[in-house]
């Protein structure tokens, strides 16, 4: 039974709107946590999602809109555009030679990362050194300017680090991020039609009867390079829907293990947003 039937009703109320400088009156409906709480055993999770054809937001209950995080992975979804828009990286494409003496492979990494890479590939792959090598190329100066303008998260990028988005020190909260993909996916940034059109190519996760869902995953210990501690992740992204404008979404959860989070972020995302009405029925069977 969708939960916005159950006998906990989803609740309607009128906010202010998070996604406009202006005090825009928008449907904010909840999602009862306690239908959902044998899923969710063990997790501490929070999901947004934003229609702005209805300006309607949809919300997991008792969800942390607030504080930030670190973005892990999901920070290729900016990084992918910051690498094409400053000319760093010229296309889905464009390959870079893995350098194991610059980058040995860690004994986590997935064998997928220990090869050369495109574009596409390591954002698909998540493979970090790609990226590493890019925000070398960009250079801190730059991404703080990007940052600040697109106002992701605290834009905090130290000089001479290429693992800020990976040590928690940038930032970004739940509502951050959806308010990041809602503005990017309006039009509001100045980004070249072809850096967006390559980033809904790489970040396709699966498309079917009219409806093309896009997302990114992202996750690492909360206390960096300790394995041993609790885990965060994050699936991020949106709704691409015919005729219709995008929905963008963001589901947040803590583990105390990587393997209690690695698949459930996205399968639960995808409940969320069936939850919400934003995807059909079954989208994942």
């Amino acid at each position: 039974m969708n939960l916005c039937t159950a006998v906990i009703a989803c609740s309607l109320f009128a906010v202010a709107a998070i996604f406009s400088g202006e005090a825009v009156a928008e449907s904010r409906v909840i999602l009862p946590a306690a239908p959902l709480a044998e899923e969710m055993t063990g997790r501490e999770v929070s999901f947004l999602a934003h229609n702005s054809e209805t300006q309607a937001s949809c919300v997991l209950e008792d969800s942390d809109l607030e504080t930030q995080y670190g973005p892990w992975s999901t920070f290729k979804i900016p990084n992918l555009l910051i690498a094409l828009e400053t000319g760093v990286v010229d296309g889905l494409e464009a390959e870079r030679a893995w350098d194991q003496q610059r980058r040995p492979a860690a004994n986590y990494w997935p064998d997928d990362w220990r090869r050369d890479q495109t574009l596409e590939s390591a954002f698909r792959r998540s493979a970090a050194w790609y990226f590493q090598d890019v925000a070398v190329d960009v250079g801190a100066q730059q991404y703080r300017m990007i940052m600040n303008d697109w106002s992701y998260g605290n834009a905090a990028a130290p000089d001479n680090s290429d693992t800020f988005w990976l040590d928690r020190t940038l930032r970004i909260s739940v509502s951050e991020q959806v308010e990041f993909l809602s503005h990017l996916l309006s039009g509001s940034f100045d980004v070249a039609p072809e850096s967006l059109e390559a980033l809904t190519m790489a970040s396709l996760d699966r498309s079917t009867n009219g409806f093309r869902l896009h997302g990114k995953t992202g996750s690492g210990p909360l206390v960096p390079g300790d394995f041993s501690r609790p885990f965060e992740g994050w699936y991020v992204g949106w709704v691409a829907r015919n005729g219709l404008k995008p929905i963008p979404f963001a589901l947040y959860a803590q583990a105390a293990t990587y393997g209690e989070i690695r698949d459930f972020r996205r399968q639960f995302a995808i409940r969320m947003l069936i939850e919400c009405g934003y995807l059909p029925g079954g989208f994942d069977s």
